[in-house]
């Protein structure tokens, strides 16, 4: 194959947040599918918050990426070889893999999809992991109720904006905490919340206008100094669903910092009856994967959910679009066009 595989590695470790030099940008031969295997050229590359958590050593519930090994990651593109039954050359999935142009995946692992009914980029956020992750958190653990108060961190995210847009569809009044005028404007005027906090301003008196009753359900993406105000206006049997905490992914290993803010005192958990689970999509999501997509696009092609792409132009920049996504720069899902 005449072209190169364009990688981004990891290099060393961060301390902290990721720097540039904690990656390595490289280019290779392409590789040749085994038995089994399909190779797949990537189109887009998905960056998610998750991936801090690779870089680093401390015990999680995936192994870290390897120092010298291409950073992990989901992409969406076209087959270009096949050694496995069912794909053949042409074919547009979703669930290559890695920081790269090129990936050889086992099929088990790979998605067809019809580009026809979204774009392809979509496949990587409202109809891909993050959708995913919005649809399976709800279902299992927020159990929103028509009626109920919902507040969802991150809000213009790719989990927050779906979150909260599957609220409104449930019937609750949706609340969403974001960083600025601009994201609050997005998540009220185009998603549809019924209200929008700038989590830089008082935001224990937002919500309390917004919330006087309390919150029923609230769904932790940042934690730190948000879910320290959030947390004591949770109702009687209140829901907890803890998806990330990006204010706490750069926190020195070892630290009880909670982001800047005093933890939360738990006692509430017993004196309200509260339920606070974490969960990780690749538990028990990808098996409903077919009943997800038939639902998520009944609502986008009726107009009731939107989404908000922020694509970055070149794998090459990929690292510094990844920093960036840790300090809340993105808006919307963040994803990279290969080339």
């Amino acid at each position: 194959m005449a072209e190169t595989n364009l990688q981004v590695l990891l290099r060393r470790r961060p301390q902290g947040a990721p720097v540039p030099e904690d990656f390595e940008i490289v280019e290779r031969a392409a590789p040749e599918p085994a038995e089994g295997e399909v190779l797949v050229r990537a189109a887009y590359l998905s960056l998610d918050p998750y991936m801090r958590g690779r870089m680093s050593e401390a015990k999680s519930y995936a192994k870290p990426v390897a120092l010298g090994a291409v950073m992990e990651g989901r992409t969406a593109g076209t087959v270009v070889a096949s050694k496995a039954p069912g794909f053949a050359p042409g074919d547009v999935v979703a669930g290559g893999s890695g920081w790269q142009r090129f990936s050889c995946v086992k099929a088990a692992g790979l998605i067809k999809v019809d580009p026809a009914e979204a774009p392809l980029s979509a496949n990587l956020g409202v109809l891909g992991m993050p959708g995913l992750t919005a649809w399976v958190g709800l279902e299992d653990i927020g159990q929103p109720q028509s009626g109920e108060v919902m507040v969802v961190s991150a809000a213009s995210g790719a989990v927050g904006q779906v979150v909260g847009q599957i609220g409104r569809i449930r019937g609750c009044k949706v609340i969403g905490i974001a960083g600025g005028e601009r994201k609050c404007r997005y998540v009220t005027e185009e998603l549809g919340f019924d209200a929008c906090i700038d989590h830089r301003g008082d935001l224990a008196a937002q919500l309390d206008r917004h919330c006087p009753e309390g919150i029923d359900v609230y769904w932790e993406n940042v934690g730190g100094v948000v879910q320290a105000a959030v947390f004591p206006r949770l109702r009687d049997f209140a829901r907890m669903v803890m998806c990330g905490v990006i204010a706490q992914y750069n926190v020195a290993e070892g630290s009880d910092s909670f982001g800047g803010a005093p933890g939360p005192n738990l006692g509430a958990v017993v004196r309200k009856r509260l339920r606070i689970q974490g969960f990780i999509v690749s538990d028990n999501g990808w098996p409903r994967y077919p009943q997800f997509r038939r639902e998520m696009l009944g609502w986008m092609g009726d107009g009731r959910l939107r989404w908000r792409e922020d694509v970055v132009e070149g794998l090459r920049n990929a690292p510094q679009a990844f920093i960036g996504l840790l300090e809340g720069k993105n808006f919307g899902k963040l994803v990279v066009k290969i080339d």
